[in-house]
This record gives structure tokens, sequence and C-alpha cells, in this order.
């Protein structure tokens, strides 16, 4: 249903109360962070799928001027009241937690069954449009006119050619505004858009040598970045949320042309140990994927993956609906 209505943003509630909760919610986290790692896949998504975009969006939104005033007046349970604390350090903790764990697993996956994990992500991004179906009226013209928009947006970012370049400091912060906006849009992915404004490889030699300058400057566009546009993205959800959740499903729906398995590498970037890594790629049929690149299409794998991702919301859904 639409809130359209509504003239103040919503109480947010969803502090854990139960340690069956807490872990829950901090299993989420964890999924935000390994779905961050991967591009193509972005937080937000995962968040969606796991129900708990709105409250994500909600809680950041309440880091405001009456949260420097409660801790101004060093009135600290009042502070973590107001921004849903619990909420919000559970799932950190989690997306920290997930950001680790991605070097190890995520990361060897998109090395070794690149096309099997897409397929699986793609199976969660199907679950999670399914899921969201009962939320919106099919029949309304604005709503299919925001579901494209969505599906454009996303498709229309995945085909900018991606650059490298040595930034300033100003675009390093301005890099890191955008990145972290695109982290929580559901269907675009951050290290994509650093990627496409061409400092992934400068910020992450930034972060091998600890460059504190550029490091705090990065963090410091993030910070603010996630601030504001928490602010539109609550007032959208606010003010128009069946419209809202029309572009999210858009979104979701663009990010499967991304997410596509089967991706031939036509040019290439340099990482920081010297490594070949693809900067773009193009999206080809499975049955021409091992002609085109040598690698097995793994359909069956694939489809497989496809499947457990589709399995997994589905029951996630039913655990989080208990």
């Amino acid at each position: 249903m639409s809130h359209q209505g509504d003239s103040a943003a919503p109480t947010v509630s969803a502090q854990p109360v139960s340690l069956r909760e807490a872990a829950l919610l901090y299993t989420k986290g964890v999924a935000m962070g390994l779905g961050d790692s991967v591009p193509g896949v972005s937080g937000g998504t995962i968040a969606v799928i796991t129900h708990i975009y709105d409250t994500l969006i909600y809680s950041i939104r309440s880091i405001d001027l009456v949260a420097v005033r409660l801790l101004l007046a060093l009135q600290w349970q009042n502070l973590w009241r107001h921004v849903n604390g619990n909420f919000l350090l559970v799932l950190l903790l989690g997306v920290v937690s997930g950001l680790l764990l991605s070097a190890q697993t995520v990361l060897f996956l998109l090395d070794n069954y690149f096309e099997a994990l897409m397929a699986f992500f793609i199976g969660l991004v199907l679950a999670s449009i399914w899921l969201l179906r009962g939320n919106l009226d099919w029949g309304r013209v604005s709503n299919l006119v925001a579901m494209l928009f969505g599906i454009v947006l996303v498709a229309g970012v995945g085909l900018i050619e991606p650059g490298l370049r040595t930034p300033s400091l100003p675009y390093v912060f301005f890099s890191g505004m955008l990145a972290i906006s695109a982290m929580i849009l559901p269907g675009l992915s951050g290290a994509f858009i650093l990627l496409v404004l061409g400092v992934y490889q400068f910020i992450l030699q930034a972060l091998l040598n600890l460059d504190i300058v550029t490091i705090t400057v990065f963090v410091a566009g993030c910070a603010i970045g996630i601030v504001a546009f928490s602010r539109v993205l609550a007032w959208l959800l606010l003010r128009h949320h069946e419209l809202c959740y029309a572009g999210i499903c858009g979104l979701l729906l663009g990010s499967l042309i991304v997410l596509w398995p089967w991706q031939q590498a036509i040019s290439w970037y340099t990482d920081s140990e010297g490594v070949q890594q693809p900067l773009q790629t193009v999206n080809v049929m499975p049955m021409s994927y091992f002609e085109l690149t040598g690698n097995s299409p793994m359909l069956g794998v694939a489809c497989l993956a496809c499947l457990a991702g589709l399995a997994s919301v589905l029951l996630l859904s039913r655990i989080a609906a208990d």
C-alpha cells in the first residue's frame, strides 16, 4: 500500500530485543557484506531481499540535528534510541564480518566459479522480485514507468566504459559519496561505480598502503553521501512508498543484465599485485561462451546455483516471517 498521506517519518522500532532476533539481523548483515564485495550486487539488494530496507534507510536518516544535540548534551541513552543504535550496531558488525569473510569465500568463488556465483545471485534477485510483487499495483502506469526507469538506470550504468585515473582528493571525496549512494540502492554496485569513475584500483592501493589522508577523505565522502542520500530515500519511501518499490523492482530487474553469468572481457587493467583483471565485459550466450573465453559455461551447475539462490531467499523470508 502507498504511504503518500504520511507527513513525518515513522518511528523506527526494529531494535533486536532477543538473542534470536540479533542473530538473524547479524546474519542479514553478513549477507550484505558479502553482497557488497561482488561487482553487480549491492548491500541494498540484500537489504530488500531480507526485508530490512525501509528500517535501514529510516535508521540512517535518523542521524540528524536531533542526534547531534543529544550527543552534545551527553544524553547517550536517548541518542542510542533515536538512531536505532542496536539495529545499526548489530547490522554493521554483520556487514564488516561479511566483508572480511568475502576475502576467503566470495573472492575465491569469483575467481574459480564465477558463472555459478552469478547464477546464484540471479536466483536471489528473481526470488526477491517475486516476494515484492504483492506490494505493487501492476496496473498503475506510474508504477510501470518507475520500474522502467530503474531498469534503464542500472542497464545504462552497466554500459558505461570504466576508466582508470590518478584522482585529486576532491575527486576521491566525490567518488566516495557516489559509491556509497549506489551501495544502498538495490541493483547498483558501489565497487562498479568506483570502476566507472576510474578510482577503484587507486582506492584499493590506498587501503593496502594505509594512505591515511586518502582513506580519510574517501570515508568522509562516504559518510556524508550516505547520510544525505538516505534522507532522499526516506522521503521517497515515506511519500511515495509503492512508487519507490516499483523503482526498486526495476533496479533489481536491471541488475540481471550486470549479473549475467557468461561474460567476455574486452578490456583489462593491472591490479596492485601486477595481475591483469577484467575492466569491461560484454554478455555472451552460454553456447558460445567456451569458444570465446576458453572457459566451461558450467550450465548445469549454474542452473542448480540459480535454484539454490531462489530457495535461499524463500527460506530466509519464511524464517524472517516467523
